[in-house]
């Protein structure tokens, strides 16, 4: 036998021991649905709110009463007409919160109406052995079965309906009724309906979430990029320092004069240490570099700091935005992690003003407190409506990653007027400033 045949064989058996495994799994779904006392709330509308429940309700009063007048032509005994009446209205109010029992005491009220109701008067004898009345009220109960239930379900319910109406038929003693033809094919179109609506409901709630789903990936996957720009940025930061230990390292036992071996061999042992940072922060580098990363000289290229802070508004300005700056408290060098994600952030928070406020006056504050570097960017209400931003743009998400990566917190948010602020605050103790 060649190897095509023999996978052939394998796909035919897989096929079979999985319809097999099918229809083994359908006794088991139906005794779990529709075996149940599990209450299953009918959802309410998103627009309508509870007014389709109290849709329902008026409906099932009003067949109600139809459903008394029509009993009382068919039943002897007045103390049935009002039993029978009662098991057919309650369910459906029932089948709001509880479809399943619900269906079952309307198939069982159907059932005694069948076999406790006299010959069928005029105009009856086309829903017989039903009552008109009573097959509206479990179409309604049927329906909202259908609704919250799988539609393998739902047909057998149907089917155990109908299985009801042909042994009302067949064992009560003297009737000559029509077939249930046109019962069938009523209850049958309110399982269609009602599984219809159901699918729909289902599809569109599996839509919402898969939705939920992809904005979460985005998002996650938005934060990673951005934090992965953030250690490429400050990849540059902790590289100069390890080359000026690794220099000073060097140097340091030719500024001595006669310095001991061990002196030697601990300055030799610092400097290897650096070195080896160095190759491992060049690999880490390269893992967090992207396909499209930067060009080379921007990759080699310093870092920013507060000191070129004039230079980017004077380039903010030159394209048209007004911008005034103001600084408070004594400026002095702070540690090129704080002054470089101070730099990015009112970067960051001029280029989204240009974006969305066109036309607005932005005003840049710095505030060099005793522990901490406070920066502000306001903008006024635009002039005009902004233009449609191309993708979703992550900005400040990218601020926020950057003050909390620092320990310090940022704000932001609309202010009195239509305009918007972002206000971060980083810290920057004595001892993590450096010195010129």
């Amino acid at each position: 036998m060649s190897r095509v045949d023999l996978v052939k064989r394998g796909d035919e058996r897989g096929g079979r021991e999985q319809m097999a495994a099918t229809l083994r799994a359908i006794p088991r779904a139906l005794r779990t649905d529709l075996f149940t006392l599990a209450r299953d709330p009918m959802p309410r509308s998103v627009w309508l709110g509870p007014l389709p429940h109290l849709h329902v309700v008026l409906l099932a009063a009003l067949l109600a009463l139809y459903n008394a007048s029509e009993n009382e032509r068919i039943l002897a005994a007045d103390s049935t007409v009002a039993l029978l009446t009662m098991l057919q209205s309650a369910p459906v109010v029932l089948a709001l919160s509880r479809p399943v029992p619900a269906w079952w005491l309307s198939t069982l009220a159907l059932s005694l109406t069948g076999a406790l109701a006299e010959e069928p008067g005029p105009g009856m004898t086309v829903w017989w052995p039903w009552s008109l009345s009573a097959l509206l009220l479990h179409t309604l109960v049927l329906l909202l079965l259908a609704l919250r239930v799988r539609p393998l379900a739902a047909v057998a319910a149907l089917a155990v309906t109908l299985l009801a109406g042909a042994a009302d038929i067949v064992f009560v003693v003297g009737r000559r009724p029509q077939a249930v033809t046109w019962d069938a094919l009523v209850l049958a179109m309110a399982v269609v309906l009602g599984a219809s609506l159901r699918q729909g409901r289902v599809a569109r709630t599996r839509l919402a979430e898969q939705q939920e789903l992809t904005a979460d990936e985005r998002a996650r996957r938005t934060l990673l990029e951005e934090r992965g720009r953030i250690a490429r940025e400050l990849h540059d930061v902790v590289a100069h320092h390890m080359s000026v230990i690794s220099i000073q390292a060097q140097v340091a036992p030719h500024l001595v004069e006669n310095p001991s071996p061990e002196l030697r061999e601990n300055l030799a042992g610092i400097r290897a240490s650096a070195v080896e940072a160095l190759t491992e922060l060049r690999r880490v580098l390269g893992v967090l570099r992207s396909a499209e990363g930067p060009a080379e000289a921007q990759r080699h290229a310093p870092q920013p700091t507060l000191a070129q802070l004039d230079d980017l508004v004077a380039k903010v300005r030159a394209a048209g935005v007004t911008v005034t700056t103001a600084t408070t408290g004594p400026v002095r060098p702070l540690s090129p992690g704080v002054e470089l994600s101070a730099y990015r952030i009112v970067q960051e928070a001029l280029s989204n003003a240009m974006r969305h406020a066109p036309g607005a006056t932005v005003r840049v504050e710095t505030a060099y407190g005793p522990g901490a570097l406070s920066v502000r960017i306001t903008n006024s209400a635009p002039e005009r409506p902004a233009p449609p931003s191309p993708g979703a743009g992550h900005g400040i998400l990218g601020m926020r990653e950057r003050a909390a990566m620092l320990g310090g917190d940022l704000a932001t948010g609309p202010v009195p007027g239509g305009g918007y602020e972002v206000a971060a605050v980083l810290p920057a103790s004595p001892s993590a400033e450096v010195t010129p």
